[in-house]
């Protein structure tokens, strides 16, 4: 478990080349964030551009921790890390705490950036204001859109959103709604049937839905398959990232560390020694996140 981290490098290998994925010298004592996966790179797969899918897939945090196999989880003193993984160095002015979602739901949001192609001057709505939905707000922001529109049904998360660059925010819980064909993208980030089915109907012609949030079983969607066609409309889904992705969610975050409230993100923090009790406080608070500090 643990698999949005962020470490301090304490030893190498003495095959590994000394710098990270985008070429920076790398070495003991420098701060890392690393690819969530590990894969073959030289796969089909990861030649088509979907190394998170590639041959001989492993994951940080959600592999079976065993005798002989262990130390590859967040929550930990030591991590090691496998051949095929990203590394990238991390700045001196990004907080640890800024710095550890990095490496899962800013690189996830980046490769949603990516498969919507540009962002430029467009009308953009995002369903679910957790950490994805917050910093796709950011992002879009970022990334030139004339309009960003939050829409959740928790009031406190659309606070959040405005703070992250969110221009309007719809109150799904007072049955507002948005109107059809008045957006250009519409990103889910909760996985939410009727979430769904709403981003569809809010799309112009041309428009593009990016789904992400549903990563889990539900119901299925009710969708018109007439209106997406005669509305020209593209549907696209992501699970997780590729290693361009987690590149742009570093600079972005250079860029960005002081511009959106990141800082906020990681709400309270705990040793690791009480890991129980900072799962306890995420059920029972619901914060974009709890962290998990250890050794320092």
């Amino acid at each position: 478990m643990g698999h949005e981290i962020v470490g301090r490098v304490i030893a190498i290998d003495e095959q590994h080349a000394g710098r990270d994925h985008a070429g920076l010298p790398l070495g003991v004592g420098d701060i890392v964030t690393w690819s969530i996966f590990a894969s073959d790179a030289n796969c089909q797969l990861s030649r088509q551009g979907m190394p998170q899918k590639g041959d001989n897939l492993f994951k940080y945090g959600h592999a079976l921790l065993t005798e002989e196999d262990a130390f590859h989880g967040g929550l930990a003193e030591y991590c090691i890390l496998r051949p095929y993984t990203v590394i990238l160095k991390v700045p001196e002015g990004i907080p640890i705490p800024v710095a550890a979602p990095i490496n899962c739901a800013i690189a996830t949001v980046a490769g949603a950036l990516r498969m919507a192609r540009d962002i430029q001057g467009k009308r953009v709505l995002i369903t679910g204001m957790g950490l994805l939905g917050v910093a796709c707000a950011a992002m879009c922001k970022d990334a030139g859109a004339c309009q960003v529109i939050a829409a959740d049904v928790s009031d406190r998360r659309l606070s959040q959103a405005m703070l992250f660059g969110a221009d309007a925010v719809v109150y799904l819980s007072r049955g507002e709604r948005i109107p059809p064909a008045t957006v250009d993208i519409a990103f889910d980030m909760s996985g939410s049937p009727q979430a769904m089915e709403m981003g569809l109907e809010t799309l112009s012609y041309g428009g593009t839905a990016i789904w992400v949030g549903a990563v889990f079983g539900d119901r299925k969607l009710a969708m018109d398959a007439e209106s997406i066609v005669r509305r020209l409309l593209t549907i696209r889904g992501l699970h997780n990232y590729n290693y361009e992705d987690i590149q742009y969610a570093l600079d972005f975050m250079t860029r960005n560390t002081l511009k959106y409230p990141f800082s906020s993100v990681v709400e309270k923090e705990f040793p690791l020694s009480q890991a129980q009790q900072a799962f306890e406080y995420a059920i029972s608070h619901k914060p974009l996140r709890v962290g998990i500090r250890i050794g320092e």
